[in-house]
């Protein structure tokens, strides 16, 4: 997801393969345009899928279900998306990517639609599979096609513009559907969604040009980084990180609501803050993995479990509330460069298998937390909620802490060329 950081010093490497495929396109304004569309295809693909974090209470309310039972709107495209990434791959061969990005972004389109027209929430979750798919699918096949759009000097910056539409909309999905909903009903969120992903739709319809793969990628070649002790480490980690935040994460809202006791406008005001707390911490990471991407692991690690038990016992009002914002928006903005980072580092001889293997982590891990915070929710409150997601991102500190230090055989990060 993954959710990245919009500069990655391996981009080069990881597009490198593209000098022995097809004629590569001239760096004109109507490649960036196209570069472009699939930035904010990508903004609109990430934005859709945490959509109902903000809006949770509102739809539960809407479709009458309770809130932990909502939250398989986050679990179930999750789980799709985990497996529909490297099974595209693998299954679409020597297809045009132009062709496979429209597709899914024709899906994106269908799921936001059906969202906001969904009259029971068994439609709303069909249209959340819809989703699972063009999202497992899109997190693969979109920077790989940007980068064959632009000469090879030019890699990196369009790389850059795709993860920076990731990044945006990790950290600006959620507040902005939370104000739409609160302005308009959670449903005008989907439909705008729904109305970028058309707009995108048009202009890559006019502008991608055919985009052959590098190559046809096999089953095998996704097993190399499960093979490196470092890409194993990496993998463990993340699932006890991204599951424990979006254990809690899925249910911020009612966590701000029921118990810091807050009105829906301070709700609306401190998820923006999230969001702008978080491109600090995105930005800040940058920085930070390449002087060390264990040691931004665990600082992540650390911020997010602090946020994460601080919520059940700083106590109520906004100032309370703010506090835990500010350190758990941080904390998330380091997340995806940290994790990103510490895979290339792991396997920077097989980049795109290791990033494949990282989504499906990712997607398993925020399915998986999702669900684990609903049943905690539903059966016990959302204060032990938080305790619990702060206890599994304790468990993934301890084990960067313990099995993250390299034993060899991996180049640091800034040290692999650009």
């Amino acid at each position: 997801m993954m959710n990245s950081s919009g500069s990655n010093p391996c981009i080069d490497d990881l597009a490198a393969p593209a000098r022995d495929a097809a004629p590569v396109a001239p760096a004109t304004r109507s490649a960036w345009l196209a570069v472009g569309s699939i930035a904010v295809g990508t903004f609109a693909m990430v934005s859709t899928e945490f959509m109902p974090i903000g809006l949770l209470t509102d739809i539960a309310r809407g479709l009458n279900v309770s809130d932990g039972t909502a939250g398989l709107m986050i679990t179930m495209p999750g789980v799709l998306a985990a497996f529909a990434g490297p099974a595209l791959i693998v299954a679409s061969g020597r297809l045009d990517r132009r062709t496979v990005l429209i597709a899914l972004t024709l899906l994106l389109i269908g799921s936001n639609l059906l969202s906001a027209f969904a009259p029971n929430f068994a439609t709303m979750l069909v249209a959340r599979l819809m989703l699972g798919l063009a999202v497992g699918g899109f997190w693969t096949f979109a920077p790989a096609a940007a980068t064959q759009l632009v000469p090879d000097a030019s890699k990196a910056r369009a790389m850059s513009l795709v993860l920076a539409g990731v990044s945006a909309a990790t950290v600006l999905g959620v507040p902005a559907g939370s104000w739409l909903g609160s302005m308009f009903g959670w449903r005008a969120s989907f439909a705008v969604t729904g109305a970028l992903a058309a707009a995108v739709l048009l202009v890559q319809l006019w502008l991608l040009p055919a985009i052959p793969p590098q190559r046809a990628i096999g089953a095998r070649d996704l097993l190399t980084p499960l093979t490196r002790r470092m890409a194993q480490v990496g993998l463990l980690a993340v699932l006890f990180f991204i599951a424990g935040h979006f254990g809690a994460y899925t249910y911020l809202k009612p966590l701000l609501q029921q118990v810091f006791g807050l009105p829906d406008s301070g709700v609306s005001t401190l998820l923006l803050v999230y969001g702008a707390v978080g491109f600090i911490g995105t930005f800040l990471g940058g920085s930070l993995v390449a002087r060390s991407v264990r040691g931004t692991t665990l600082l992540a690690a650390l911020m997010l479990a602090t946020a994460l038990l601080l919520s059940t016992l700083i106590g109520t009002g906004m100032v309370a509330g703010a506090v835990v914002v500010v350190i758990w928006g941080v904390a998330f903005g380091l997340i995806p460069v940290a994790l990103t980072g510490w895979m290339m580092e792991a396997v920077p001889d097989a980049q795109e298998a290791g990033q494949a293997l990282l989504v499906t982590g990712f997607q398993v891990a925020i399915a998986s937390g999702a669900l684990i915070g609903g049943l905690m929710v539903d059966s016990r409150g959302i204060s032990s909620a938080m305790v619990l997601s702060g206890v599994l991102v304790l468990i993934a500190a301890l084990i960067v802490g313990t099995l993250g230090r390299a034993r060899g055989g991996a180049a640091p990060l800034a040290a692999i060329p650009e």
